[in-house]
């Protein structure tokens, strides 16, 4: 096995991992898991668009929202 095709196959392994793990509401290993995915993507120069990109856009109004009520500055995201 060559090793872009090992790398491929640990991204999809890592990605795996980190869908199963929010969806088990373990969201520090969705955070590691995601981050080794980010990394390989790096690592092997792939440029693959982050599949996760979808759930931080829904996330950044949600941030707004919730900075009001207790005080924070609202954040300003890309």
């Amino acid at each position: 096995m060559t090793l872009e095709r090992k790398l491929r196959a640990e991204m999809r392994e890592a990605e795996f991992k980190a869908w199963d793990s929010l969806a088990r509401y373990k969201f520090q290993m969705f955070g590691y898991w995601s981050a080794i995915w980010v990394h390989l993507n790096k690592l092997g120069g792939f440029k693959n668009p982050n599949p996760w990109s979808d759930l931080v856009n829904t996330a950044k109004p949600k941030a707004r929202k919730a900075a009001k009520p207790v005080g924070r500055e609202v954040p300003r995201y890309k």
